[in-house]
């Protein structure tokens, strides 16, 4: 029987210091950097600008991550978010969020990052009409079924994926600003963009860049140490992020100036292609492969430990809340995980246009639960006083009530900038309001 998923095993600290780092930088740097900073460029007008914009989001990422250091080393739990809005709203907010993340966020998250990489892959080596779908399904299958295997195996691929990424990365910085001679001065650019609400726009695509920390709260319980190496490696984490972020740019700035930048399609590529010809596209193709790999094999591996707590909570979802104890994983909410996703993906092969349509899918709803999810901090300093708190927010509660502040407009600019999708989205999530009055009241 002990091969048998359990539902008396639980999640052990199996996790260290660096395994956490490579996690969460794993999740953040993924397609999004690869993308948003033409986008970007396109609503600043000039390059200090554009600069003190991406800046900006690490310092609000900071105020973030100080505020989940404070939650996740006080409440430790596998269930991450949903756990903390149990405890400040009760059971049927942390529900709804479940539920949520089982059917929106995670799957429309895996999914549109195995469209990236299916994409880029057919870059490489296409396998016919429907290729990057192919290649997208069987990212998801492959690594959905190495998490299955076990903790350590998956960690290993990550750490090895985010140290390819990271590298990578470093040398597109190097070729930016050492091979690649100095573009054009920026002052003899036209002027692009500047308006406030392109200035807000361009904020949203640079949160969505350094978007994905917030996973830290899923591996509390399973990181050793974690009073000391949450706060530890959210820290190193978003300072590696920032610098990385603020390098790269500098290098897009330094090679192709901010009129170019606006207006490439893919920079990354057209950077590396300015200075090593068409084997430079090819070699930026092959990172992005790595980047979204790496990006998925982590959302994936944080994103089945909701749908455990969800079965460790509500019955009709009981089958969700069994943890393998020799693999060290919830084998069955990876599993529906896994099968969501790509379900998802065959959607946007449908539509052809998987991956925007997965980011209007996942966007509202995400950053509804995260404003929550800063609110519960609020609330549960309120409500549990006496409860230890081995870090505290500094500057309580200016900091909190800025980042929820934050996450509002980002809530309202989601709803207000996307299309069919969000509303597919958030009705999605309404759709486990019926679900849940006939929980209640069949118990």
């Amino acid at each position: 029987m002990s091969d048998l998923i359990s539902t008396t095993a639980s999640p052990k600290p199996v996790l260290r210091l660096h395994d956490a780092i490579a996690i969460i930088v794993g999740i953040v740097i993924g397609a999004g950097i690869f993308e948003t900073p033409a986008l970007v460029a396109a609503n600043a007008n000039n390059p200090g600008l554009l600069m003190l914009l991406w800046l900006a989001g690490g310092i609000v990422s900071l105020i973030g991550a100080l505020c989940y250091a404070e939650l996740t080393t006080t409440y430790p739990h596998p269930g991450g978010i949903y756990h903390y809005l149990r405890r400040a709203f009760g059971s049927n907010v942390a529900f709804l969020f479940a539920w949520a993340r089982m059917i929106v966020i995670q799957p429309g998250s895996i999914g549109l990052l195995a469209f990236v990489f299916g994409d880029y892959a057919t870059q490489l080596f296409s396998v016919g009409a429907y290729s990057a779908s192919i290649y997208a399904a069987v990212g998801i299958a492959v690594l959905t079924g190495l998490n299955l295997i076990g903790v350590h195996q998956s960690k290993w691929l990550q750490n090895g994926l985010t140290i390819a990424k990271v590298l990578g990365l470093l040398l597109v910085v190097g070729v930016g600003l050492v091979w690649v001679p100095a573009s054009v001065p920026a002052s003899a650019s036209p002027a692009i963009g500047g308006s406030s609400g392109g200035l807000g726009l361009a904020m949203i695509f640079v949160l969505l860049s350094y978007g994905g920390w917030n996973e830290a709260a899923y591996i509390s319980a399973e990181l050793q140490d974690v009073k000391r190496n949450m706060l530890r490696a959210l820290l190193w984490s978003i300072g590696l992020i920032s610098a990385i972020y603020l390098l790269i740019n500098l290098a897009y700035l330094h090679g192709l100036g901010l009129t170019r930048m606006a207006q490439s399609p893919a920079i990354a590529a057209d950077l590396l292609r300015q200075a090593l010809g068409e084997p430079g596209a090819w070699l930026m193709s092959a990172l992005i492969v790595v980047s979204a790999l790496g990006s998925a094999n982590a959302t994936i591996f944080t994103g089945a430990r909701t749908n455990y707590a969800l079965g460790q909570d509500f019955s009709l979802f009981r089958f969700l809340g069994g943890w393998h104890p020799r693999s060290q994983s919830p084998n069955q909410a990876l599993l529906v995980q896994g099968l969501i996703s790509l379900a998802l993906v065959v959607l946007g092969s449908l539509q052809r246009k998987g991956f925007e349509t997965l980011v209007d899918y996942t966007a509202p709803v995400f950053w509804f639960f995260i404003l929550l999810s800063g609110a519960s901090l609020l609330v549960l300093r309120l409500r549990e006083p006496e409860v230890p708190r081995p870090f505290r927010v500094p500057l309580y509660p200016i900091l909190p009530l800025l980042f929820c502040l934050v996450c509002g407009y980002l809530l309202y600019a989601s709803l207000a900038y996307t299309g069919i999708g969000a509303a597919v989205g958030v009705a999605a999530v309404v759709s486990g309001i019926p679900l849940l009055v006939w929980m209640r009241r069949a118990s």
